[in-house]
């Protein structure tokens, strides 16, 4: 006998007919049914909310100060992109009064970051924002070829992880800045929970969780202004912004064991689309009880 997932008529996925207007404008075809609200709505009314979601979690988390520099970890992937066009926007629609700066890494995986670096500084001159550049071999004297051929393919994106967040806040400190803002979405996050939750480290569930973090010691900060923002939302705005960015999978992404939670979170997608955010709350919840349980 098959089993049958249980009906969940409020996250079943429903495809948009082409005949529903939009539920905003009440003038234009309905493109999307996003999944957090179940709203359909055309394509310049979707930009245009998600354009507002993103200033509401920016506004609602003080995530910047009036005067403040702040550099956005730029890799030319989807996310950082969107984050470099968004936040450009948003300064001058919303008159933040920061000064917004690309910082990006060079890892030095050939065939990979040499390529997705071409779009960045094609990105700094679209959008017109000053670009510095900070590579492993400088930093570290290794470039991550050079690690993964010493150590080997399957633990490369822990090595890979670390130093990039170091180098980022090596470069963020270099050039004067202490606030670092990286695209990480609400996907990203989701499977950071699941990760920490099947490793069994529920120490580590608030960090992952947080929208502002800051490392002991470090005087550096980093936010997080997509971490509601869904994945396919972002890969969307981008497509109706017609944004550049490159879309190649890195090298030794397959071996991540990333790719297992994010396998594992696009099943119970299918089933419940609001699963994203649901374990992103999940995760913090469990971290606020793990508090307690301290105390």
């Amino acid at each position: 006998m098959s089993f049958a997932a249980p009906s969940d008529p409020v996250n079943r996925p429903t495809k948009v007919k082409v005949s529903q207007l939009c539920e905003l404008c009440h003038s234009r075809k309905a493109l999307i049914k996003r999944p957090k609200n179940l709203s359909k709505l055309c394509k310049q009314c979707f930009c245009l909310v998600f354009e507002t979601e993103i200033h509401n979690t920016i506004v609602t988390n003080s995530l910047f100060q009036r005067g403040e520099r702040i550099a956005v970890g730029a890799s030319g992937g989807k996310d950082s992109t969107v984050l470099a066009h968004m936040l450009k926007l948003l300064n001058d629609r919303h008159d933040y009064g920061i000064e917004i700066v690309l910082l990006s890494i060079d890892e030095g995986i050939v065939g990979y970051r040499d390529d997705s670096l071409a779009t960045v500084k094609r990105n700094q001159q679209q959008y017109g924002l000053p670009l510095e550049i900070f590579s492993f071999k400088d930093l570290y004297d290794w470039t991550m070829d050079e690690i993964v051929s010493v150590a080997g393919i399957r633990n490369s994106c822990t090595y890979c992880g670390v130093f990039r967040r170091q180098s980022l806040d090596r470069g963020a400190a270099k050039l004067g800045i202490s606030h670092v803002v990286t695209g990480h979405n609400a996907d990203d996050m989701a499977e950071t929970v699941l990760m920490n939750i099947l490793r069994g480290d529920v120490a580590r569930l608030e960090k992952s969780t947080a929208i502002i973090t800051q490392s002991s010691g470090s005087p550096i900060k980093r936010s997080k202004p997509f971490k509601y923002s869904y994945q396919k939302e972002i890969v969307l705005y981008a497509h109706y912004m017609k944004l550049d960015y490159f879309s190649t999978e890195c090298t030794y992404a397959p071996e991540a064991f990333r790719g297992t939670a994010r396998e594992y979170m696009k099943n119970l997608e299918a089933v419940r689309p609001s699963c994203i955010v649901d374990i992103i709350q999940s995760g913090e919840n469990l971290a606020l009880k793990a508090k307690k349980i301290e105390r």
